[in-house]
């Protein structure tokens, strides 16, 4: 069972988190609640709000990913920020969502 990931799954997300422009995370890292298996969602989250500093797009959806950045004091940090996490990975993947058509039709 996988329960976090390691030092070196934390340099390589780390590494290719550095080259972007826009990040959505959608899930955390581990079973963060237990501090025991908090660290790559930790590192992550630390991560993605030095880069929201360097003017990176960083959008973090869904409750437990919002309650990890959270739990870390970051959630000021980042660009945008919603607990809408499969509604949100939906809608961006061209699914149409009920609520946005009920919009269209106001």
């Amino acid at each position: 069972m996988g329960l976090d990931i390691g030092p070196d799954s934390i340099k390589t997300f780390s590494e290719a988190l550095d080259t972007t422009k826009t990040i959505i995370w959608n899930g955390p890292m581990g079973v963060f609640e237990f501090e025991k298996f908090a660290a790559g969602t930790e590192a992550v989250a630390k991560q993605l709000a030095a880069l929201s500093g360097k003017g990176v797009t960083t959008i973090i959806g869904g409750g437990d990913s919002v309650a990890a950045v959270e739990k870390v004091g970051l959630a000021d940090k980042m660009s945008h920020i919603s607990t809408g996490g499969g509604a949100s990975l939906e809608l961006l993947g061209g699914k149409p969502l009920p609520g946005v058509l009920a919009l269209d039709d106001a």
